[in-house]
Protein backbone atom coordinates (compact mmCIF):
# COMPACT_ATOMS: atom_id res chain seq x y z
CA UNK A 1 0.00 0.00 0.00
CA UNK A 2 1.33 3.42 -0.88
CA UNK A 3 2.38 5.59 2.07
CA UNK A 4 2.95 8.96 0.47
CA UNK A 5 2.26 12.67 0.87
CA UNK A 6 3.89 15.92 -0.15
CA UNK A 7 5.20 16.43 3.39
CA UNK A 8 6.57 12.87 3.62
CA UNK A 9 8.30 13.29 0.27
CA UNK A 10 10.01 16.46 1.50
CA UNK A 11 11.11 14.77 4.72
CA UNK A 12 12.44 11.78 2.79
CA UNK A 13 14.48 14.10 0.59
CA UNK A 14 15.87 15.84 3.69
CA UNK A 15 16.73 12.47 5.22
CA UNK A 16 18.58 11.28 2.15
CA UNK A 17 20.12 14.68 1.25
CA UNK A 18 19.57 14.02 -2.42
CA UNK A 19 21.41 16.47 -4.67
CA UNK A 20 20.79 20.15 -5.06
CA UNK A 21 22.51 21.59 -8.19
CA UNK A 22 22.43 23.43 -11.56
CA UNK A 23 23.71 26.50 -13.38
CA UNK A 24 23.08 30.01 -14.49
CA UNK A 25 25.19 33.19 -14.52
CA UNK A 26 27.93 31.53 -16.53
CA UNK A 27 29.68 34.85 -17.10
CA UNK A 28 30.36 35.56 -13.40
CA UNK A 29 34.06 35.61 -12.41
CA UNK A 30 35.34 32.60 -10.50
CA UNK A 31 38.56 31.04 -9.34
CA UNK A 32 38.43 27.26 -9.54
CA UNK A 33 39.79 24.78 -7.05
CA UNK A 34 39.25 21.15 -6.14
CA UNK A 35 36.23 20.84 -3.85
CA UNK A 36 34.89 23.92 -2.07
CA UNK A 37 38.10 25.89 -1.45
CA UNK A 38 38.42 29.63 -0.80
CA UNK A 39 41.92 30.68 0.25
CA UNK A 40 42.98 28.48 3.17
CA UNK A 41 39.40 27.37 3.76
CA UNK A 42 38.03 23.96 2.75
CA UNK A 43 34.26 23.71 3.07
CA UNK A 44 33.38 20.01 3.50
CA UNK A 45 30.58 18.32 1.58
CA UNK A 46 27.86 18.49 4.21
CA UNK A 47 25.04 15.98 4.31
CA UNK A 48 21.79 17.97 4.26
CA UNK A 49 22.72 21.49 3.06
CA UNK A 50 24.74 21.46 -0.15
CA UNK A 51 28.20 23.07 -0.06
CA UNK A 52 29.10 25.95 -2.46
CA UNK A 53 31.83 24.11 -4.40
CA UNK A 54 32.01 22.12 -7.63
CA UNK A 55 34.16 19.03 -8.11
CA UNK A 56 34.40 15.46 -9.35
CA UNK A 57 32.98 13.39 -6.51
CA UNK A 58 30.67 10.57 -5.46
CA UNK A 59 28.45 10.90 -2.40
CA UNK A 60 26.75 7.96 -0.64
CA UNK A 61 24.40 8.42 2.31
CA UNK A 62 22.16 6.39 4.57
CA UNK A 63 19.33 8.08 6.43
CA UNK A 64 16.80 6.92 9.00
CA UNK A 65 14.06 8.99 10.57
CA UNK A 66 10.56 8.39 11.97
CA UNK A 67 8.15 11.05 10.69
CA UNK A 68 4.38 11.65 10.83
CA UNK A 69 2.16 11.24 7.78
CA UNK A 70 -0.89 13.42 7.09
CA UNK A 71 -2.94 11.32 9.53
CA UNK A 72 -0.45 11.94 12.32
CA UNK A 73 0.79 8.35 12.34
CA UNK A 74 4.54 7.79 12.61
CA UNK A 75 6.22 6.00 9.71
CA UNK A 76 9.82 4.78 9.53
CA UNK A 77 11.69 6.21 6.54
CA UNK A 78 14.99 4.57 5.56
CA UNK A 79 16.92 5.87 2.57
CA UNK A 80 20.11 4.97 0.75
CA UNK A 81 21.06 7.74 -1.66
CA UNK A 82 23.80 8.37 -4.18
CA UNK A 83 25.02 11.37 -6.16
CA UNK A 84 27.71 11.60 -8.82
CA UNK A 85 29.11 15.02 -9.71
CA UNK A 86 31.17 15.38 -12.88
CA UNK A 87 33.11 18.50 -13.85
CA UNK A 88 32.38 19.75 -17.35
CA UNK A 89 34.84 22.62 -16.93
CA UNK A 90 36.80 23.57 -13.81
CA UNK A 91 33.86 25.77 -12.70
CA UNK A 92 30.84 23.88 -14.01
CA UNK A 93 29.61 20.46 -12.83
CA UNK A 94 26.82 18.09 -13.85
CA UNK A 95 25.15 15.90 -11.21
CA UNK A 96 22.92 12.86 -11.24
CA UNK A 97 21.48 10.96 -8.30
CA UNK A 98 18.58 9.16 -6.69
CA UNK A 99 17.63 7.36 -3.49
CA UNK A 100 16.21 3.98 -2.55
CA UNK A 101 13.40 4.59 -0.05
CA UNK A 102 11.83 2.10 2.36
CA UNK A 103 8.78 3.34 4.30
CA UNK A 104 7.02 1.34 6.99
CA UNK A 105 3.91 2.49 8.82
CA UNK A 106 0.67 1.31 10.44
CA UNK A 107 -1.03 1.03 7.03
CA UNK A 108 1.71 -0.99 5.36
CA UNK A 109 5.04 -0.52 3.68
CA UNK A 110 6.34 0.90 0.42
CA UNK A 111 9.78 0.76 -1.11
CA UNK A 112 11.60 1.55 -4.32
CA UNK A 113 13.74 4.15 -6.03
CA UNK A 114 12.79 7.81 -5.86
CA UNK A 115 12.75 9.91 -9.03
CA UNK A 116 16.04 10.54 -10.79
CA UNK A 117 17.50 13.99 -10.12
CA UNK A 118 19.84 15.80 -12.48
CA UNK A 119 21.47 19.17 -12.20
CA UNK A 120 24.13 21.71 -13.09
CA UNK A 121 26.09 23.87 -10.69
CA UNK A 122 28.40 26.79 -11.48
CA UNK A 123 31.07 28.30 -9.23
CA UNK A 124 30.32 31.96 -9.79
CA UNK A 125 32.61 33.88 -7.40
CA UNK A 126 35.49 33.24 -5.01
CA UNK A 127 37.19 35.78 -2.72
CA UNK A 128 40.22 33.93 -1.32
CA UNK A 129 41.41 36.53 1.25
CA UNK A 130 37.95 36.64 2.84
CA UNK A 131 37.26 32.89 2.38
CA UNK A 132 34.00 33.60 0.59
CA UNK A 133 32.42 31.81 -2.36
CA UNK A 134 29.10 31.69 -4.21
CA UNK A 135 27.69 29.12 -6.62
CA UNK A 136 24.44 29.06 -8.57
CA UNK A 137 22.54 26.20 -10.11
CA UNK A 138 19.35 24.34 -10.76
CA UNK A 139 18.16 20.78 -10.12
CA UNK A 140 15.36 18.79 -11.73
CA UNK A 141 13.53 15.87 -10.16
CA UNK A 142 12.26 13.94 -13.18
CA UNK A 143 8.69 12.84 -12.50
CA UNK A 144 7.78 9.26 -13.32
CA UNK A 145 11.35 7.93 -13.30
CA UNK A 146 11.02 6.30 -9.87
CA UNK A 147 8.80 3.68 -8.28
CA UNK A 148 5.18 4.90 -8.15
CA UNK A 149 4.70 3.96 -4.49
CA UNK A 150 7.48 6.26 -3.23
CA UNK A 151 7.91 8.95 -5.90
CA UNK A 152 5.93 11.72 -7.58
CA UNK A 153 4.43 11.46 -11.05
CA UNK A 154 5.27 15.13 -11.70
CA UNK A 155 8.62 16.91 -12.03
CA UNK A 156 10.10 19.56 -9.75
CA UNK A 157 12.48 22.30 -10.92
CA UNK A 158 14.65 23.99 -8.27
CA UNK A 159 16.95 26.93 -9.08
CA UNK A 160 19.41 27.47 -6.24
CA UNK A 161 22.06 29.74 -4.75
CA UNK A 162 24.83 28.42 -2.47
CA UNK A 163 27.34 30.35 -0.38
CA UNK A 164 30.19 29.77 2.05
CA UNK A 165 32.05 32.17 4.36
CA UNK A 166 35.02 31.35 6.56
CA UNK A 167 36.11 33.58 9.43
CA UNK A 168 39.84 33.42 8.80
CA UNK A 169 39.88 37.20 8.29
CA UNK A 170 38.99 37.91 11.92
CA UNK A 171 41.56 39.92 13.95
CA UNK A 172 44.27 38.13 15.94
CA UNK A 173 42.41 38.90 19.17
CA UNK A 174 39.73 36.48 17.95
CA UNK A 175 42.10 33.92 16.47
CA UNK A 176 40.35 30.89 17.97
CA UNK A 177 37.16 31.89 16.14
CA UNK A 178 38.94 31.82 12.77
CA UNK A 179 38.25 28.10 12.21
CA UNK A 180 34.50 28.90 12.18
CA UNK A 181 32.62 28.95 8.89
CA UNK A 182 29.04 29.11 7.67
CA UNK A 183 27.49 27.80 4.47
CA UNK A 184 23.96 28.04 3.18
CA UNK A 185 21.57 27.47 0.32
CA UNK A 186 18.18 28.67 -0.86
CA UNK A 187 16.16 26.88 -3.54
CA UNK A 188 12.49 27.35 -4.53
CA UNK A 189 10.81 24.10 -5.63
CA UNK A 190 8.52 24.66 -8.63
CA UNK A 191 6.31 21.68 -9.51
CA UNK A 192 4.75 20.83 -12.87
CA UNK A 193 1.54 19.73 -11.14
CA UNK A 194 -0.88 22.55 -10.31
CA UNK A 195 -2.33 20.57 -7.39
CA UNK A 196 1.10 20.00 -5.78
CA UNK A 197 2.15 22.99 -3.65
CA UNK A 198 5.39 24.78 -4.38
CA UNK A 199 7.85 25.13 -1.53
CA UNK A 200 11.17 26.68 -0.55
CA UNK A 201 14.21 24.68 0.57
CA UNK A 202 16.54 26.78 2.70
CA UNK A 203 19.18 26.06 5.27
CA UNK A 204 22.61 26.77 6.62
CA UNK A 205 25.49 25.11 8.47
CA UNK A 206 27.87 26.18 11.22
CA UNK A 207 31.29 24.50 11.15
CA UNK A 208 34.47 24.52 13.24
CA UNK A 209 37.46 23.14 11.32
CA UNK A 210 40.13 21.50 13.47
CA UNK A 211 42.40 21.06 10.40
CA UNK A 212 42.14 24.83 9.87
CA UNK A 213 42.83 25.48 13.56
CA UNK A 214 46.04 23.46 13.50
CA UNK A 215 47.33 24.64 10.11
CA UNK A 216 46.29 28.31 10.07
CA UNK A 217 45.82 29.38 13.72
CA UNK A 218 47.81 27.26 16.19
CA UNK A 219 48.92 23.65 16.21
CA UNK A 220 47.49 22.38 19.48
CA UNK A 221 49.10 18.97 19.03
CA UNK A 222 46.07 16.87 18.13
CA UNK A 223 46.93 13.73 16.18
CA UNK A 224 44.78 11.63 13.87
CA UNK A 225 41.89 11.01 13.78
CA UNK A 226 41.02 14.10 15.82
CA UNK A 227 43.14 16.44 13.71
CA UNK A 228 40.92 15.64 10.71
CA UNK A 229 37.56 16.39 12.36
CA UNK A 230 35.10 19.17 11.57
CA UNK A 231 32.23 19.46 14.08
CA UNK A 232 29.17 20.76 12.24
CA UNK A 233 25.54 21.70 12.85
CA UNK A 234 23.21 21.74 9.84
CA UNK A 235 19.71 23.21 9.68
CA UNK A 236 17.87 21.99 6.54
CA UNK A 237 14.40 23.53 6.29
CA UNK A 238 11.45 23.44 3.92
CA UNK A 239 8.67 26.06 3.86
CA UNK A 240 5.46 25.45 1.94
CA UNK A 241 4.70 28.51 -0.23
CA UNK A 242 1.28 27.66 -1.72
CA UNK A 243 -1.96 25.82 -0.97
CA UNK A 244 -3.40 24.90 2.43
CA UNK A 245 0.08 24.37 3.91
CA UNK A 246 1.36 27.81 2.88
CA UNK A 247 3.74 29.24 5.46
CA UNK A 248 4.27 25.94 7.29
CA UNK A 249 7.91 25.00 7.88
CA UNK A 250 9.40 21.59 8.59
CA UNK A 251 13.01 20.58 9.10
CA UNK A 252 15.64 19.28 11.46
CA UNK A 253 18.67 20.42 13.44
CA UNK A 254 21.59 18.12 12.61
CA UNK A 255 24.62 18.15 14.94
CA UNK A 256 27.44 15.87 13.83
CA UNK A 257 31.04 15.25 12.85
CA UNK A 258 32.84 15.08 9.51
CA UNK A 259 36.24 13.37 9.21
CA UNK A 260 38.19 14.13 6.06
CA UNK A 261 41.53 13.43 4.40
CA UNK A 262 43.00 13.54 0.90
CA UNK A 263 40.69 10.94 -0.67
CA UNK A 264 37.33 11.86 0.83
CA UNK A 265 35.34 12.11 4.02
CA UNK A 266 33.09 10.20 6.41
CA UNK A 267 30.29 11.78 8.37
CA UNK A 268 27.59 11.17 10.94
CA UNK A 269 24.77 13.44 12.08
CA UNK A 270 21.69 13.27 14.27
CA UNK A 271 18.41 14.66 12.90
CA UNK A 272 16.37 16.47 15.55
CA UNK A 273 12.91 17.69 14.39
CA UNK A 274 12.32 21.42 14.84
CA UNK A 275 8.56 21.09 15.48
CA UNK A 276 5.75 18.54 15.80
CA UNK A 277 4.99 18.73 12.07
CA UNK A 278 8.56 17.53 11.43
CA UNK A 279 8.25 14.59 13.81
CA UNK A 280 8.88 13.57 17.41
CA UNK A 281 11.85 11.24 16.96
CA UNK A 282 15.55 11.79 16.32
CA UNK A 283 16.96 10.35 13.11
CA UNK A 284 20.47 9.72 11.82
CA UNK A 285 22.51 10.39 8.66
CA UNK A 286 25.67 8.52 7.64
CA UNK A 287 27.94 9.62 4.80
CA UNK A 288 30.79 8.25 2.67
CA UNK A 289 32.08 10.82 0.19
CA UNK A 290 34.89 10.30 -2.35
CA UNK A 291 37.00 13.00 -4.06
CA UNK A 292 37.45 11.57 -7.55
CA UNK A 293 39.56 14.56 -8.65
CA UNK A 294 42.10 13.66 -5.94
CA UNK A 295 41.88 9.86 -6.25
CA UNK A 296 42.02 9.83 -10.08
CA UNK A 297 43.43 13.25 -11.06
CA UNK A 298 44.65 12.11 -14.49
CA UNK A 299 41.62 10.08 -15.58
CA UNK A 300 38.00 10.10 -14.35
CA UNK A 301 38.70 13.04 -12.02
CA UNK A 302 39.62 15.43 -14.84
CA UNK A 303 37.13 17.96 -16.24
CA UNK A 304 35.68 16.99 -19.60
CA UNK A 305 36.88 20.32 -20.99
CA UNK A 306 40.24 21.46 -19.62
CA UNK A 307 43.26 23.49 -20.82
Amino acid sequence: MRISSTREARLARVASAVPVALACALLCPAVAGAHAIAGDRVFPATMAVDDPGVSDEINLEYGHIKSPNDNGDDININTVSFEWDKLITSNLAFSIGSAYINRNGPDGSAKGFDNLEVGLKYLAYVNAPHEFMVSVGVKAGLGGTGAKVVSDSFSTISPAVFFGKGFGDLPTSLSYLRPLAITGEIAPNLTTNASAPNSLDWGFTLQYSIPYLQSSVKNIGLGEPFSNLIPVVELPMNTCTAGPCSGHTTGTVNPGLIWLNGWGQLGIEAQIPVNRASGRHTGVLLQAHFYLDDIFPNSVGKPLIHP
